[in-house]
């Protein structure tokens, strides 16, 4: 899942947006029991990555196989658009019937009455939160409603290129690697392999998850307090998270700002023109199908610190305003179910969110070592942070960091500013 940045006007458009479309919560249903499989309906399904369609046109189809007059039509629509599309639907109560929801929105569109909570679903035996990591039933749990069915869950780990690693002549990570380390790799194979166009590292910058959020834990520092009403991009540790990316781009270690914005630091990955990145499970599909497929494994990020990445899950939601609930919600359980967690997994496409069904993802590509990830859930991995309207204080990162990124200001003091600009729209939360 990559963080999408808002513009501020947008976020605010979206805030009036959905306050206007808000008639306060959505009524509570009584628990009915399953959905009669004579149902007859037509529901839309939202989702943004088209990596994992397969793997979601066979969810669809075994969900036919009980529920065959439940027309179920994807709508795929890419990652750089999803939230703005998905606005614009709450503006005029067109959502998709089920959609993919992430943490950073969630608050936000549950606190106004977009999403019909799961309640219905408990009460009846339908989904059984105790299914799910905690940590996820929580991240879509507002007021003591749960709105979201955990789909997935993701960590962080360094994805690395044996071949390239091998043609520069240097050593391949290990499990207890520094961030010392990683940079001296990086900047070697950068060095050794320029005439190539070949870099050490292709950096994550456009969204906190894929890099500088993991960098400022692993520093010892943090992106917001843990009672959400705090920035911690002023802590001088979390600076130092920071200035890790920097100096990668200033030595040569990774391609520029200007290059990274022409092509993604995953394309750059995939097509062997990097020897490392830092991201996450989603990438298991993409880079299985991708040329370099079989030089590629994985390792836990380096460690500074301490050893540290950020979790984080997608939720299957239901829209609210629908006209077809009782279908919706039939799907939305469906897809919370664990025949739907081992598809995916054995597809490759996600990391399942059902408790005891990860293997099956860990075994779908065994020479990239998913274990890693699974790993870093259970013990070196910290929340997502997100507050209230996570999407206006993303907005100040996307605004302000490129910046400190760049060379063009002083880390320090981007992130200073930034921290005094967050504090200020955290204290508007409420």
């Amino acid at each position: 899942m990559r963080l999408k940045k808002l513009s501020l006007g947008v976020v605010a458009a979206v805030t009036a947006v959905l306050l206007a479309g808000c008639g306060g919560s959505p009524a509570e249903q009584k628990a009915a029991g399953p959905a009669p499989t004579d149902l007859k309906a037509n529901i839309t399904y939202g989702y943004w990555d088209a990596n994992q369609t397969p793997a979601m046109d066979k969810l669809i189809a075994d969900f036919n196989a009980k529920y065959p007059n439940i027309k179920v039509t994807s709508q795929v629509t890419p990652w750089a658009q999803y939230w703005t599309k998905l606005q614009t639907q709450a503006s005029s109560n067109t959502l998709p019937d089920v959609f993919w929801m992430n943490g950073p929105n969630f608050q936000l569109y549950a606190s106004n009455g977009q999403l019909a909570p799961i309640t219905p679903l408990v009460d009846s035996k339908q989904v059984d939160p105790a299914n799910y990591p905690d940590a996820l039933n929580k991240l879509y749990s507002l007021d003591g409603k749960q709105y979201g069915v955990p789909k997935d869950f993701d960590t962080i780990a360094l994805w690395y290129n044996k071949k390239i690693f091998a043609e520069a002549g240097v050593a391949v990570p290990t499990n207890d690697w520094t961030t010392a380390e990683f940079k001296t790799a990086a900047k070697t194979i950068s060095d050794k392999l320029k005439s190539k166009g070949i870099y050490g590292v292709a950096t994550n910058l456009v969204g906190g998850q894929e890099g500088y959020y993991d960098s400022i834990l692993q520093a010892g520092g943090n992106v917001i307090s843990a009672d959400g009403k705090t920035s911690g991009y002023d802590d001088p540790k979390s600076i130092k998270g920071l200035q890790l990316w920097a100096d990668l781009i200033a030595d040569g270690s990774s391609p520029n700002m200007q290059q990274m914005s022409d092509t993604p630091a995953n394309k750059w990955f995939d097509n062997g023109k990097a020897a490392m990145i830092w991201t996450g499970t989603w990438m298991v599909s993409e880079v299985n199908a991708s040329p370099v497929k079989n030089d590629v494994t994985v390792v836990p990020l380096p460690k500074d610190e301490r050893a540290a990445t950020v979790i984080h899950g997608i939720g299957n939601v239901v829209s609210a305003k629908t006209p077809n609930m009782q279908a919706a919600q039939a799907f939305q359980a469906f897809l919370g179910t664990k025949e739907a967690a081992l598809a995916q997994a054995t597809m490759g496409a996600a990391n399942p969110a059902f408790n005891g069904t990860q293997q099956a993802f860990v075994d779908s590509v065994p020479s990239f070592n998913i274990q890693v990830f699974e790993d870093a859930a259970t013990k070196y991995a910290f929340p997502f942070p997100v507050s209230k309207n996570t999407a206006a204080w993303n907005q100040l990162e996307a605004t302000l960091l490129p910046d400190a990124f760049s060379g063009k200001k002083p880390v320090g003091d981007v992130a200073k500013d930034l921290a005094t600009q967050m504090n200020a729209l955290l204290a508007k939360e409420k």
